[in-house]
């Protein structure tokens, strides 16, 4: 396996069309590494040239301590997994996979074991002779991880796999997918736009904005630690209330807590995630909380508090997901799980939210 670093990448098509603003980037040895983002972010520019499909404007990309920014696609010692599979319909299942191999000169018996070897780690031995268009999507998918896999390579970069395939299956080939890379110690870099994929499987997780990494971090950091406004909604549903700095109550290792007032008077207190940035007293700013982390509360704790009435709520078994309207005219997203109580449209209520799960952001 190899790291895989990107610097200072820039790719255009024509002079209005940048797909890739001077991106840095760095994959670790063994890491499954998501590019993560909307349609047109360039996410998919990215990997085509970290796999050398496209050629880069400017900048280099490094396999290990190697610069393979000239080096030809089928030297890099990468694999490709595309969205469409690109299998062969005319061949057999052990045909595609051993393509190649063939084509690197492997032949005889070594070809047909480690035909064989790959099939039986995508678990699908004794498929070898059966023809493409006898197998279900998930199978298939199989069979283009397993071609991918057969050349032993050290870096496998795969774009959005999983898009054509049920909601079910996807559940089952992310995991089978996970599995397959850790076994065979690979790194890997994922490109998708589903944010549930991407939280479920990764190890780390690049967010791409308009040609531009907005963060880098664990799936953990990126949902719950978002350092933007676009982060954090692109990431889930999230609520955001408008206000001023009042004073910054404590600096700490991970950065600075700070006490905000609303627009509409709330007084909110929260964590600052951007790096380097310390908000000045009477900078605006909002503040973002997670439906889930709001819950009610009638202690009468000031900090964090919201009060208003509920507008309308969806019963989903384990969740109930609410919308509330505060006394200011404010909306507000509310998540309960495990409801044990039911409140209805026109309940009064307070809501509350812990300071470590208050995220204070730039407006």
């Amino acid at each position: 396996m190899d790291a895989i670093r990107v610097d200072r990448l820039r790719k255009s098509y024509g002079k209005d069309a940048v797909a890739l603003k001077n991106v840095t980037l760095s994959v670790g040895e063994g890491e499954l590494f998501f590019l993560l983002g909307a349609s047109g972010c360039g996410k998919t520019t990215l990997l085509r040239t970290i796999a050398g499909l496209d050629k880069p404007d400017s900048g280099s990309v490094y396999f290990g301590d190697r610069n393979v920014t000239d080096v030809p696609t089928h030297k890099r010692e990468a694999a490709m997994m595309f969205q469409s599979y690109a299998l062969w319909p005319h061949m057999t299942v052990g045909e595609n996979v051993a393509f190649g191999l063939e084509e690197r000169g492997v032949d005889g018996d070594e070809l047909v074991d480690r035909t064989l070897e790959a099939l039986k780690g995508v678990r699908l031995e004794g498929y070898e002779d059966r023809k493409i268009d006898q197998l279900s999507g998930g199978q298939q998918q199989r069979v283009a991880l397993a071609r991918a896999l057969v050349v032993r390579p050290k870096c496998l970069l795969l774009d959005e796999p999983l898009s054509n395939l049920d909601a079910q299956l996807r559940v089952e080939m992310r995991e089978e997918i996970r599995r397959i890379v850790k076994e065979n110690g690979l790194t890997a870099v994922y490109v998708t736009h589903d944010q549930e994929e991407a939280l479920s499987v990764a190890d780390k997780i690049a967010v791409i904005n308009k040609g531009r990494v907005a963060q880098v971090g664990t799936p953990e950091e990126i949902y719950r630690e978002p350092q933007s406004r676009y982060v954090a909604s692109f990431m889930g549903e999230v609520n955001f209330l408008s206000g001023k700095v009042a004073w910054v109550v404590k600096e700490t290792d991970e950065g600075y807590v700070v006490r905000v007032i609303t627009n509409a008077g709330e007084i909110m207190e929260g964590k600052v995630t951007e790096l380097g940035w310390k908000p000045q007293v009477g900078e605006s700013v909002v503040a973002a909380l997670r439906p889930e982390v709001v819950r009610f509360d009638e202690s009468g704790d000031v900090i964090n508090q919201i009060q208003g009435e509920i507008i309308q709520h969806v019963y989903q078994g384990a969740t109930i997901q609410y919308l509330m309207k505060s006394e200011d005219g404010i909306y507000l997203q509310v998540a309960v799980m495990n409801p044990g109580k039911l409140r209805k449209a026109g309940d009064k209520v307070t809501v509350i939210a812990k300071q470590q799960d208050v995220v204070i952001l730039r407006p």
